[in-house]
Formats: C-alpha cells, structure tokens, sequence
C-alpha cells in the first residue's frame, strides 16, 4: 500500500463516511431545564481560572484577592490567576498567591480551568480557540453586537453567560454588574469634567472676588445619571436633571437637582429599567429644552443608551455651538456612538472651543474599585448556579441563569423573552388644554356678595320655619366650624401630623356624651349604657395617648440650644382651677357648670389659635399640649358636676376615665411611634 505524506493512509469516500464532522453551532428555541440536562458538577472538581485582559486600555481583573478565600472555602479545587493580571489595578501576583490563589503562565489558564472568569469578552482570534472544550466562560460579551463570537464560542461547545443580560430584578441586584459600572462611570465622568474644566465647580466668596458656582446638566437618570448628579452635587456644582422617565424626578429631587420637564406629558418607562422610544413631539419639546439649558449651563453629562441599538443623538452640533467656551460635554454612552453629534468614541476632543470627552473606559479608569465591585458580581452570580450545595449546574428554569446564558453544549441559546415596551402615543393637537378663565374685579366682587346675600337668606328663612333648639345647634356648629377653618386650614402640610395628634383631644366629647347615658350604677343595665361607657372608653384611651405622643414627638424635635420652657409651672393654674372648683361647688353649685364651660371653651379657642400659629412658625407645641389638657380637664369636669347626681352615680365616671385614662397614657408611651413624613 502506498502511503501518503507523514505516513498517513489516503482517505477514499468510503473512509470519509465514516468521520464524524465537528458538531455545528446550532440554534435551540427552548426555555425548560428538561430540554438541556446538566448534571451538576461538584466543586472540588473544578478549576477556575482568571486570565489577564488583553483589550486595549482595559485595566480591571474580574476577581480581586477578596474573593479568592471565598471561593476556596467553597470547595473548588484551584483558582488559577495568570501571572501579572492584577497589576494594572493595583493587585500584585504576591497578594493573590498569598490568599492561596495558584499563579500560572497564559496558556495553563486557558487549557486547564473549567469556569474561565472575565471582564471583557475574549478574543475571538487569540483566546476563543485556547478555551477548553465544553468549559464555562463568564464575562461581558453583548451577543447581540458579538453574533461571530457567539458563533465561535458555540464552535467550542463553551458554556457562556454574558455579565450585561442579567436581567434587572431584585433578586439579580447582587449580579448586576452593569448598574456597579455604571455607578463607577457617573461618578469618573464629573471628576473627568472637572479636570477639564477651567473653573471650581463649587461657589466661593473670597477676597479677591465672587466666583458663582458651575451648572452641570445630567442628561438620564440612570443609575450612572444619578452617580453623576450626586457627584456634582458634592462638588457644590448647581445640578439639573432630565429623563423622560416620570419616576425618576423624586429620585433626582431626593439628590439635591432640579428635574427639568417638556410641555409634553409622555413617560418613558420601558422594559427591563430601560427608557423606551418617544412620541415626535416629545423629541422636538426636549431637543428645545437641550438647546437652551446648553446656552446656560457649563457641564453637560448625557448617559442615554439603548440595549443593542445606537445610542440616540441628543446633543447636536448647533447645541454644542451655542455652549460657552471652555464647557465640557461627557459622554457616557460613546461606546454606542454617543449622544452627541460631534463625540469620537475613544477620544478626548477640542471642538469650537468645548471639550468633547468620549471614553469608552470610564470604570476602568478607576481599576481597583471597579474589580472590586465587578469581583463581587461575579462571585455571587456563580455561585447563585448551585442546583445543589457545592455543585456547579446550570438551570434554565432559573430567571436569571436563563437571561444571561448565551451557548450551552455546542448550541445557540435565544435571549428570553422579555415584555416590550409601551408603544409611543400619537398626540393630538385638536384638543387643547383649556386654561382658567381669570374673574375680573366686578366679577369677583358679585360672586362673593351672592355668597353672603345667600347665606343670610336662608339664615332667615331656618329661623322662620325651624325650632330655637334646632337654630341654637345650628349657631354653635357655625361657630364651630369657622374657628375649625381658620385656625386648622393654613397649617402647612409638613405639620398635619401633630396638628392631628393635638386634636385628638376633640375625642373627648365622645366621652362627655357617654357621661349622659352611662346610668348611675356601677355596671351598664341596659344596651345604652353599654354603647355609653364603651364610647367613654374609647374616648379616654384616645386622648390620653394622644397627648403623649405628642409629647414625645414635640421632644423628637428639641435641641440642646432650645430655650428652657418649664412647662410644669402650668400646674399652678390647673391645681387652683380644680381645687377651686370642687371648694366651690361643696356650698352649691350655683353658675360654676357654666364657668366651667366658659373656661374650656376659651381655652379650646386659645389651644388652636395657638397650635395653628406655632405650627406656620414650624416652633414646637408645648404649649399647645398643656393648653389642650386644661381644655379637656375642665370639659369633664364641669359635665361631671353637671348631672345633679348623687355621689355614688358618679363613682362609673371615675374608674372609668381614671383606669383608661392610664391605659392610653401607658399604651402610647410603649408606642414605636414614628412622624409619618
């Protein structure tokens, strides 16, 4: 037989038949962990390693030190870190090896780990075809714009999730690498400008002069948007925010920002935390907004970015012509070809006299926090992968196992489904918002003595048709509810809740009610007296408790710097008033029922007169609380010694208010009360 080069026998058809070609990268369209199996593997089978990046610029190690004992405690037999990969971010090869990390050369690392771990995705060329056959890759790798090296790593039978399509959920919080960078990229873009800026972001008043503080605009209030604003913010800069999400405006509020708006209302909630497409209108309302806050401002940071799409063109050439000398833009979403018109991806430029700063790199710019940040995302997400304790395995009933996985066993796997977006609404300009019609002054001026002319009318016609005992009702709810307008109306909103718990002492005539019907003996006889003392109950535990809560929120608020106030010297009145009282009323009552009530109606009007004054002061109520008491005291006791009643008949209304009295005083003393706001 002859034989060919190197000794090999010539292949014939027959032969060639017979060999199997290398399994093609297929695409699976399934969802169920049934479809895929994956026995899991324990771990003191496997082997991780931690290449060196070799993109350019890129200085961060997808695993610190930190983790390294973690992993180990685990059970994974080595973890493999290429020799000189953490230097760029400050971590020496001693450091690694000295938390029992094992140092390789390149070409172990990648032959010999199972899970390879990885900041940037590989190489296609020069690290794809160093992969371990059917190992597991972690990384970014952002399929969608990578289709050839999904096609390669499919090729290899590699196992790979890509960092950037975890999903957004709460439970995935801990893996959500991309929300750390972000957070790393805002924070870098605003010391980035400031570097390039040729004034001092904050305001000063010195010697030699004023100089006003800088105004940065944040265009996107994502997660790097609101790192931005932060950062500015504490750079003492005057900082606005825009998105066209209507939810992100407490967020940029709650950071100290203003949040700019369009006329148009559109909100811009998308899928997945994203922002989603705007109406025409909306884009043109917001390109005019953009043009004039560029006329005025000095920074302008823009983060807009779209999932697998261009990132959309905010900042425009004539936006960017219209700025002053020497602003900055920052552009965070260069990788994506940036939101402004004249940004090169990559690049610092100087255009008409305005720094265009277009990194791609801002985490890692700032190496050794964002490897520590990205290690921990890392970290947690594998080992999330545990079917069992201390098993590596992949489950695709896993939400976030399956919106991250992109190959698996040689296959293709289709990012999981996700809900779309809300379409853009078509606004329509036929109806236009009606504005309110101003009254002139003959106008107003009619209405309100039409007002008054009605209500004295039927004033007299109530008077003409009704009872004395119905008008005299009708004279004190009038009353009544006048005092309760003008005093209780023009509180502030901030101080609702301890106007509300001052007046909790209002209860009380729920209780003065009760008194009436409660009966003379000892225990309820009849289904009246029961409702009767039930409502004394209640109404005695609600005051009590209402006064001390109002007591200790009055004492959440004082400073040592506060003003003594003594207020126990208010027992001076209240002894003598009782003392007096019950002294007095031993010789006959006389027109003591009627003192009595003149002294707690005064004291009542005084009690929200004050409160209501205070409180626009935004001072404390002490005084309000102590008022507020006497009022009260005086009310019970002038209707106690108004039932001409024998003194046994009044032995109910004693245990009574005086037991749950103490039980509401106790109850909302022991009370974890919190102010509402």
């Amino acid at each position: 037989m002859h034989l060919g080069p190197r000794g090999r026998v010539p292949l014939t058809a027959k032969h060639r038949a017979l060999i199997q070609s290398p399994p093609k990268a297929v695409t699976v369209w399934s969802r169920f962990k049934s479809d895929l199996p994956a026995s899991p593997v324990p771990y003191s089978e496997l082997t991780i390693g931690i290449p060196a990046e070799t993109y350019p610029g890129e200085r961060r190690v997808a695993v610190a030190p930190q983790n390294i004992p973690l992993l180990l405690k685990k059970g994974f037999s080595r973890v493999f870190v290429e020799r000189g990969a953490g230097n760029e971010a400050q971590y020496s090869d001693e450091v690694y090896e000295h938390m029992g990390a094992t140092l390789v050369d390149r070409q172990t690392v990648w032959a010999q780990s199972n899970i390879l771990l990885k900041v940037r995705a590989p190489n296609i060329e020069a690290e794809v075809p160093a992969i371990r056959e059917g190992a597991t890759l972690i990384s970014f790798i952002q399929p969608a714009q990578n289709k050839p090296l999904v096609d390669a790593l499919a090729s290899r039978r590699v196992t790979a999730f890509a960092m950037d399509m975890i999903p957004r959920i709460s439970r995935a919080q801990a893996f959500d690498a991309l929300s750390s960078m972000a957070n790393i990229a805002g924070y870098k873009a605003v010391l980035e400008a400031s570097n390039h800026f040729g004034r001092f972001l904050t305001g000063q008043v010195t010697a030699a002069g004023k100089i006003p503080p800088s105004k940065v605009l944040v265009i996107g209030a994502g997660v790097a948007g609101l790192s931005a604003i932060t950062t500015a913010r504490r750079l003492g800069a005057i900082v606005r925010g825009f998105d066209t999400r209507s939810a992100a405006r407490e967020q940029v509020q709650s950071l100290g920002a203003d949040f700019l708006e369009v006329s148009v209302k559109e909100d811009g909630s998308g899928a997945g935390g994203y922002s989603k497409e705007m109406s025409k209108e909306f884009i043109e309302a917001e390109m005019k907004l953009f043009m004039e806050q560029c006329k005025d401002v000095d920074i302008v940071v823009t983060t807009a970015q779209i999932p697998g799409k261009p990132s959309p063109k905010l900042i425009t050439e004539k936006m960017v012509n219209a700025m002053k000398p020497g602003s900055v833009i920052v552009d965070l979403a260069a990788e994506g070809g940036g939101n402004c018109e004249v940004t090169v991806p990559g690049k610092l430029i100087v255009y008409n006299h305005i720094t265009v700063i277009g990194y791609t790199d801002f985490p890692s710019r700032l190496p050794t926090q964002s490897t520590s940040l990205y290690s921990n995302n890392i970290t947690k997400f594998m080992l999330s992968m545990a079917p069992k304790d201390n098993a590596f395995g992949i489950d695709l009933e896993d939400e976030v196992v399956r919106g991250a996985i992109v190959t698996h066993n040689g296959e293709i796997i289709p990012p999981a489904p996700r809900p779309a977006p809300p379409p853009a609404p078509i606004h329509h300009h036929e109806h236009e918002e009606v504005k309110a019609v101003q009254l002139t002054p003959w106008e107003a001026q009619t209405r309100r003595v039409a007002t008054v002319t009605g209500a004295m009318g039927t004033a007299i016609a109530l008077g003409k048709f009704t009872s004395p005992l119905f008008m005299g009702s009708m004279f004190t709810a009038g009353l009544a509810g006048l005092i309760g307008y003008r005093s209780v109306w023009g509180v502030i909103p901030a101080l609702h809740s301890p106007l509300m718990s001052v007046t909790n002492a209002i209860s009380g005539i729920v209780g003065v009610g009760g008194f009436f019907i409660m009966g003379g003996g000892y225990l309820p006889e009849t289904f009246p007296q029961v409702l009767g003392a039930l409502s004394v109950l209640l109404a005695f535990v609600n005051v009590s408790g209402g006064f001390v809560i109002t007591k200790r929120m009055l004492d959440m608020f004082k400073r040592p710097t506060d003003p003594p106030e003594y207020p126990w010297l208010y027992a001076i009145p209240g002894v003598l008033f009782g003392g007096g009282f019950i002294a007095a009323a031993a010789t006959g009552m006389g027109g003591l029922v009627q003192a009595g009530y003149l002294v707690s109606s005064l004291l009542c009007i005084g009690r929200f007169e004050t409160q209501s004054t205070f409180m626009n002061m935004t001072l404390k109520l002490e005084l309000t609380n102590v008022i507020s008491r006497f009022n009260f005291r005086s009310r019970i006791t002038s209707n106690r010694q108004n039932r001409q009643s024998p003194g046994h008949s009044r032995c109910p209304i004693r245990y009574i208010s005086i037991t749950w009295s103490s039980f509401g005083a106790v109850w909302g003393n022991s009370r974890d009360w919190r102010p509402c706001w």
